[in-house]
């Protein structure tokens, strides 16, 4: 699997740039894959909360949130999600988030 290494982390990620190891997500790991999957220099305080969304409802409910849902947690519209992660929501938000590839993301 491949390898992603920055600021003293190692992160293995599937072949889609997904955590191959999702239970050892960290917030530093977030900056790392930020950085190297979606091309983002720093997270705001807009993407932390989509990110601490996505993680909460993922351990709530062992599933990745609907695009609706987040948008409506969040107060954000799906452009500005879009914005915030160039890949999506689910694609990008979900990666930095630590999440396993959801169902249905292509």
């Amino acid at each position: 699997m491949p390898i992603i290494e920055s600021e003293g982390l190692r992160i293995e990620v599937n072949e889609e740039g997904f955590l191959a190891h999702p239970e050892e997500w960290t917030e530093e790991m977030a900056k790392v894959l930020a950085k190297a999957e979606e091309g983002l220099d720093e997270l705001t305080p807009e993407h932390w909360a989509v990110v601490r969304f996505i993680r909460g409802y993922y351990a709530e409910k062992s599933l990745a949130p609907m695009v609706r849902k987040m948008c409506q947690a969040t107060g954000f519209p799906l452009m500005k999600i879009y914005d915030l992660f160039p890949s999506g929501p689910a694609k990008g938000a979900c990666k930095v988030a630590g999440l396993p590839k959801p169902d249905g993301c292509v």
